[in-house]
């Protein structure tokens, strides 16, 4: 199958989605599998893994309800209090729903130690024995925390969502990939091929812009732990949905159908267990 391994939904509130800014306004309104699935189905996409967006056990929730409602959605990352004296009864409860693979905070938006606090560290050190996830999302500022956090958590299987947005727009990549590289060097640790464009140019980016930081994923992590991610529709403030999945398409090309097969599903099916 072929699986977009990261995209949203979302009932567009403008009090809680205050991250959508004005310049952002493509996105201001709500987004729901009916809008996503003829875009799927248009570009060959067969199912999707849809990842949260607001930190509140309710968008939990609303994703699980619609991955039971649509089938194309074959799994969801949640979110989940990880700081919670109550968290091991809370994943016993959600281990019962088999749409819910794992789950994420969004650490972008927490102080650059969030991901080495104790109370976070215990959190996410307890989705083990539920066979959960954990998407890492944050910013190459962040990712001395997050190395800490997989050094500490061997026994969970992690995924860093949009290469940890490196400063594409500013064609930083030096100490960013030096991170990622002693990331890489963990093998529970994996990495979304997704979030490109937004970290770009939104007006005037070309494919070139992105090849660098492929490279680097290509080298450090290989195929086998990288999976495609529209990041829809977030995405649409840069580029629509054909463009972010082209431009994948062609850096992946000249690797072959075998390693196109992994990144665009296999993987995905595999991490997630879809």
């Amino acid at each position: 199958m072929t699986i977009d391994a990261h995209q949203h939904f979302w009932f567009y509130t403008p009090e809680r989605d205050t991250w959508i800014t004005d310049d952002m306004a493509v996105i201001r309104r709500d987004f729901l599998p009916a809008d996503l699935e003829p875009v799927l189905k248009a570009n060959g996409i067969d199912g999707c893994v849809a990842v949260q967006a607001d930190q509140s056990d309710a968008e939990t929730t609303l994703l699980v309800g619609l991955a039971n409602a649509y089938d194309f959605v074959k799994g969801v990352v949640g979110w989940v209090d990880l700081r919670s004296n109550e968290l091991y009864d809370k994943l016993e409860v959600y281990s019962q729903y088999e749409e819910l693979k794992g789950f994420r905070h969004v650490a972008q938006s927490e102080p650059d130690d969030f991901l080495m606090r104790p109370e976070v560290i215990r959190g996410i050190r307890q989705l083990a024995a539920f066979d959960f996830t954990y998407d890492i999302l944050i910013y190459p500022s962040q990712l001395k925390a997050a190395l800490h956090l997989v050094r500490e958590v061997p026994e969970v299987n992690f995924v860093i969502d949009h290469l940890a947005k490196p400063y594409i727009k500013k064609q930083e990549i030096t100490r960013w990939s030096n991170w990622m590289s002693e990331l890489a060097k963990h093998p529970n640790v994996h990495c979304k091929v997704s979030g490109m464009v937004t970290e770009a140019d939104w007006h005037g980016w070309s494919k070139k812009d992105f090849f660098p930081y492929l490279d680097v994923v290509f080298e450090q992590f290989g195929p086998d732990r990288l999976m495609f991610g529209s990041d829809w529709p977030v995405c649409l403030v840069a580029a629509d949905y054909t463009q972010v999945k082209t431009l994948v398409e062609d850096y992946v090309a000249p690797w072959g159908a075998e390693v196109r097969q992994k990144v665009f599903g296999a993987n995905a099916m595999s991490f997630y267990r879809l």
